[in-house]
């Protein structure tokens, strides 16, 4: 005997929707040709002012007489500690250094929502102490914890019940993954995409968008925040064809993105060169008194590496409009120079593959994920010896200008990092570039990197902005 339930189904459409609303580049809810006005007009209204201060002096945080650590007072948020690394791998195999642990599981959360029958996405003008510039284009919610339980004492978040409690077969993707490795111990964000009904309105500092107009503006210099980036990483984008059949690239995009069109490896042992390399190398990452970190000072200004290299933790004041709170202080970490992430692209019996490599990174879960062909701050190498730059490093420097598929300046997340900025790229190569894969690198083809975002710890946060990138260039 059995019992009568109505059995849920996958939405049959879903991928249609989604590749509608990607192939769909304006929309008459906000046109994108005044997305730029709409912008400047936020920037009026959301301004903020961010003054550096001494640490010393921040309110609500200090610096513990046992272990030197950086705390707040209500013992959330976030603090500032110490790590222990050692490793097998790299032209460094121990050190020490400040990082930031912040052990709560936060949300990012894009709400979507079919407007004349496109799906369109519901972004809001977000403006951060960090950012460079001020307001960035962010998702619907961007909230840690200790934010949308309002333990500093504001306003709620705006529209977190779609995330927190989602409507049954309303989530369109939700997968925890990390952030920058080298910053976070261990950090992890909820990235969720909600469909929620007609009735849901955009509010005051929100906008309709549809995934093709966002993509689009992943070209502007330092407009898409990152947690937006990654959000989108994770839409299931599915097979939808170019734009222009004339396109070349994009044909193969368009063919790298469809499973049927085949692999150079499968997906089965692509997990399996990962788990190989996660089994084989060693790594060690515990966490220290920030007391005893060596080769870092502490001023009564900032945290700060002896040589000037890598980042130094500042302090600032915030006052802010448009925020849950008008006003704030907290510590930043604030790298020095500006970050490259590369990634090589090359057509494979015509579908496009991408180069990645298996970084290790001390703040990583697992060790190890899969990041851009070359990730790094060129200006830390200053010091190493010969031979220490990253492989392929000389390939992205070197490349014609017909290679580069993809280039902008983009921020990093502005909440915990003070003028982030990364230079992001994608470029096309031909035969004499990896034929045969060095060790800790793979060529994947886009669907396989879609499929790895289905799950957590695989993609890391750089990598996952160029896929999103990419799935803008079809």
């Amino acid at each position: 005997m059995h019992d009568t339930v109505e059995l849920r189904l996958p939405d049959p459409l879903l991928a249609k929707r989604i590749a509608e609303s990607t192939q769909t580049r304006d929309s008459a809810v906000l046109p994108t040709a005044r997305i730029g006005e709409w912008l400047h007009g936020r920037r009026q209204v959301q301004t903020q002012r961010v003054t550096r201060m001494p640490l010393t002096g921040l309110r609500g945080w200090s610096f513990r007489d046992d272990t030197g650590d950086l705390v707040h007072a209500s013992g959330k948020f976030f603090a500032v500690e110490g790590l222990a690394v050692s490793t097998d791998q790299g032209p460094v195999g121990h050190w020490t250094q400040p990082i930031v642990n912040q052990a709560e599981i936060g949300v990012l959360g894009i709400a979507v929502k079919e407007i004349d029958g496109v799906l369109h996405c519901l972004m809001q003008a977000k403006v951060e102490p960090g950012n460079i510039n001020g307001v960035q284009l962010s998702p619907t919610v961007q909230a840690t914890k200790s934010n949308y339980t309002r333990v500093h004492g504001g306003a709620e978040v705006p529209y977190l019940e779609h995330f927190r409690d989602p409507e049954p077969g309303s989530v369109i993707a939700d997968v925890l993954q990390s952030e920058q490795g080298a910053w976070f111990f261990r950090k992890r964000n909820r990235n969720m995409v909600v469909e929620v009904g007609p009735d849901v309105e955009a509010a005051d500092g929100f906008c309709w968008l549809t995934l093709g107009q966002v993509l689009d503006l992943l070209a502007v210099d330092n407009l898409v925040s990152m947690d937006a980036r990654t959000v989108l990483s994770c839409v299931p984008f599915g097979t939808a064809g170019p734009r222009s059949a004339a396109d070349g690239f994009a044909c193969a995009l368009a063919l790298s993105c469809d499973p049927a069109s085949g692999s150079l490896h499968t997906t089965t042992d692509v997990r399996s060169w990962m788990t190989g390399v996660l089994s084989s190398v060693e790594v060690s990452a515990r966490r220290v008194p920030l007391n005893t970190v060596t080769g870092w000072s502490r001023t009564d200004w900032e945290i700060r590496h002896d040589r000037g290299l890598h980042f130094s933790v500042i302090g600032v004041d915030v006052e802010a409009r448009g925020r849950e709170v008008a006003a704030w202080q907290q510590p930043l970490v604030r790298p020095h120079g500006i970050g490259i992430a590369a990634l090589l692209v090359r057509r494979f019996g015509g579908v496009l593959h991408a180069l990645v490599n298996a970084r290790i990174e001390p703040g990583y879960l697992n060790a190890v994920e899969l990041a851009p062909t070359v990730q790094c701050t060129p200006s830390n190498y200053a010091e190493l010896p010969p031979g220490s730059l990253p492989p392929f490093l000389e390939v992205v420097r070197g490349r014609p200008d017909g290679a580069v598929r993809f280039e902008a300046e983009l921020s990093e997340e502005g909440g915990r990092f003070h003028h982030a900025r990364t230079r992001y790229s994608v470029i096309e190569v031909g035969r004499g570039v990896a034929d045969t894969e060095p060790p800790g690198y793979r060529w994947l083809a886009p669907h396989q990197l879609a499929e790895l975002l289905a799950h957590s710890h695989y993609v890391n946060v750089q990598a996952r902005t160029l896929v999103a990138c990419l799935v803008g260039l079809r």
